[in-house]
């Protein structure tokens, strides 16, 4: 998997991101696909007082993005994942991507678990 690829994912998310304002720590983003196409964004900006708010970037703004990343993490035969968690740290520029290939409801913010979700989501690097 290209590094490249994968900054310029992040990038891509931050550079669309709406909701964040301008002091955001770090962020989790959820990317859903259909297809291996983006069919949606969304996600939590967390600020240094550890208080979120939800976030979604602009899914024609991170395709090009997205598109150069699964071409570098997958082979073309392969299906490409249903949803793609990104976790980043502003400071100190960690981060962490995770692939769901099978549930469709892993992320998935509903009425049961709104309260839940921005700290299920939250990046935790140890």
């Amino acid at each position: 998997m290209s590094q490249d690829a994968t900054a310029d994912l992040i990038r891509a998310l931050i550079e669309n991101m709406r909701g964040a304002g301008e002091g955001w720590a770090s962020f989790a983003m959820v990317i859903d696909l259909a297809g291996g196409r983006i069919s949606g964004t969304h996600g939590y900006a967390y600020a240094p007082d550890g208080t979120s708010a939800a976030v979604a970037s602009r899914p024609s703004g991170v395709k090009p993005a997205l598109d150069a990343y699964l071409e570098s993490t997958y082979r073309p035969e392969q299906e490409p994942p249903i949803k793609i968690l990104v976790q980043f740290e502003r400071a100190s520029g960690t981060y962490e991507v995770t692939f769901e290939d099978d549930d469709s409801a892993r992320w998935k913010v509903t009425p049961a678990n709104i309260d839940r979700m921005a700290e299920e989501l939250r990046p935790a690097f140890g």
